[in-house]
């Protein structure tokens, strides 16, 4: 468990569930409501894709795949997945974890936001966003993959070095 990052991750959304109670209690129209409204609606939006990332994590670990944790809540990817100890099968389950984290983070939004509000605009806006993104960046390797293709190397896809916290998941 990539500890640094799961109370990294937790604070922000303890902040970000904050930032809607804050939100809830101003004046509509001012300048400080709208500021509070956008700054929550980004928060939200990044939540998601933070919990898209732990999709990822529990699909690797789900998959038993070998991973370097992180050992810093500084570091970008909150896991490196192993292109060289890890299988074809571990890598589409590792990649399934964050599409179906994904369809859940804007399920949830979709049934519990509104987009008359500045705020559900802006989280529905920039998760919807996210997640057009995330399947230009992340469905091309993974129909790659799928079909027989080698597995993606470079940023998140290393060969993890053994003295660097592997962990079989």
């Amino acid at each position: 468990m990539p500890w640094p990052h799961a109370i990294r991750d937790l604070t922000f959304l303890g902040l970000a569930l904050l930032l809607w109670q804050l939100e809830a209690s101003l004046r509509s129209g001012s300048f400080v409501a709208i500021l509070v409204s956008v700054t929550t609606g980004v928060a939200t939006a990044f939540c998601g894709y933070l919990l898209h990332e732990w999709g990822h994590l529990l699909g690797a670990r789900v998959g038993r795949s070998v991973v370097r944790l992180p050992t810093s809540p500084t570091e970008i990817f909150l896991f490196n997945f192993d292109s060289d100890r890890n299988g074809r099968t571990q890598f589409l389950i590792m990649s399934i974890g964050g599409y179906v984290a994904s369809v859940l983070v804007v399920g949830f939004l979709l049934t519990t936001l509104s987009l008359n509000t500045v705020a559900g605009a802006v989280a529905i806006g920039l998760t919807g966003a996210g997640v057009v993104a995330t399947a230009i960046l992340e469905i091309p390797p993974f129909v790659h993959v799928w079909r027989g293709g080698p597995i993606p190397r470079g940023g998140a896809y290393v060969s993890a070095d053994p003295s660097a916290g592997d962990s079989t998941a």
